[in-house]
């Protein structure tokens, strides 16, 4: 009976798609047809020269669409199974030592892939419903498309899936380039496991959002792929004016996110707006073109637990990568943070001091963002506040990584040198 449609994702190598293709006769019994997603025209019309025992489509992926398209085609498909393969994978002989089948309360088959001690879960086989009833990602919910797969299992409630150890998948290279490493390593997060949860002290997520509609989905939706979530996740429009708050009311049914709106007037007075509504003991600032990782409040809060009382901001290191383009990003980085005892220290810090992890009291003490006359208030509102808070408090540096910078052509950076100089002299 052939009640599998097999979905073959991002191949970027002729070898590699033609073993994926010829490996499928292993199983051509159960194949009822074989899309191969988002592939490059080269690659295309060779891939249209093979000949195999299965019907082949092609699905050209655009504007950086894949989940949309996926979930698209998934919705109207009638086979009982769908069987993901990834970029460099096959099926083995191994296969036939097993059953593709899911009954009773299982839904999913999951895989591991490992590359440089790396270890990432990949959906294998599904029930076509189950997808259809949790529909994957989004790109612009994820930071790249390869977390889109790993994001979506890392959801899926461990008494439907069964993890194969039979080793049915090969893979024909192994991707060890930098960015590549990185990103592996960041989805191997999804599925860490915490022996021992923390949920004190609490923490919030507050962003400002200005025009961030590419980007400010995967801030928020970072959050709430959390470990160990946040007790809020606090955001406000500051009067976007393109798709962003079509994008910020999908969370609105969630009971710890809270959306507020306002006119464009700078990220320093967007920000106060939420400094009522912050309940908790320690709120974290993500921008909205910024991402946590996974285990980032776990992180977070373990270093919180013994935090002396007059520690005002807690911060560590920032990972950056560089948006090449709408479909790629890549790796530059990571900028090691460093302890700053004095004003001049901070006034010296050759980057955004971040993560900011602000403790709420000394926050709301301070009645938020100081609003300076400088450029109206709307520049380097970052060091404002650091600078008014450490005149009464310490602020301590622990050497931990977890939130990601995203450079990309709209990122507001110290670029104009003679604004940053009037800056330092109003300061002084």
């Amino acid at each position: 009976m052939k009640d599998i449609q097999v979905i073959l994702l991002g191949y970027s190598n002729l070898s590699a798609l033609q073993n994926a293709l010829t490996s499928l006769n292993l199983i051509i019994n159960r194949v009822k047809g074989v899309v191969i997603v988002d592939i490059h025209d080269l690659l295309l019309k060779v891939a249209n020269s093979f000949t195999t025992q299965a019907k082949i489509e092609y699905m050209k992926i655009n504007n950086n669409d894949l989940g949309r398209r996926l979930n698209n085609y998934i919705k109207e498909l009638s086979c009982k199974y769908t069987l993901f393969l990834y970029d460099q994978d096959y099926l083995n002989s191994n296969i036939n030592e097993i059953q593709l089948e899911l009954n009773n309360e299982k839904q999913v088959i999951s895989y591991q892939s490992t590359i440089k001690n790396i270890t990432i879960r990949r959906p294998f086989l599904v029930k076509t419903y189950f997808l259809k009833q949790n529909i994957l990602f989004q790109d612009n919910e994820v930071p790249f498309k390869e977390a889109i797969l790993p994001s979506w299992l890392s959801l899926v409630d461990h008494y439907h899936l069964i993890l194969e150890n039979k080793g049915v998948i090969s893979q024909y290279s192994k991707d060890a380039s930098k960015s590549n490493i990185e990103k592996m390593k960041f989805i191997e997060k999804y599925h860490l496991k915490i022996p021992n949860p923390i949920f004190q002290p609490s923490v919030a997520v507050m962003i400002s959002n200005y025009n961030m509609a590419n980007y400010v989905g995967t801030a928020i939706n970072s959050c709430f792929l959390q470990n160990s979530p946040p007790e809020q996740i606090l955001v406000i429009d500051d009067g976007s004016t393109d798709e962003s708050c079509k994008i910020l009311e999908k969370w609105l049914y969630h009971p710890c996110f809270k959306l507020l709106t306002k006119r464009n007037g700078g990220k320093a007075r967007a920000l106060n707006e939420l400094l009522p509504y912050i309940e908790t003991d320690f709120v974290v600032e993500l921008d909205a073109d910024d991402w946590l990782d996974p285990n980032a409040i776990f992180v977070i809060r373990d270093y919180l637990r013994n935090l002396a009382d007059d520690v005002a901001v807690l911060y560590g290191n920032l990972r950056a990568w560089k948006q090449v383009s709408s479909e790629k990003i890549r790796y530059k980085g990571i900028r090691q943070g460093s302890q700053i005892v004095n004003k001049g220290e901070l006034l010296s810090y050759t980057f955004p001091l971040g993560p900011r992890i602000y403790r709420t009291l000394s926050f709301k003490k301070n009645k938020g963002f100081p609003i300076l006359d400088f450029e109206d208030g709307r520049m380097y509102e970052d060091v404002s506040i650091l600078e008014c808070l450490l005149r009464n408090n310490r602020f301590l540096y622990k050497d931990f990584t977890i939130y990601n910078v995203r450079e990309h052509e709209f990122s507001i950076t110290k670029k104009n040198p003679s604004s940053w100089s009037d800056f330092l002299k109003l300061l002084n």
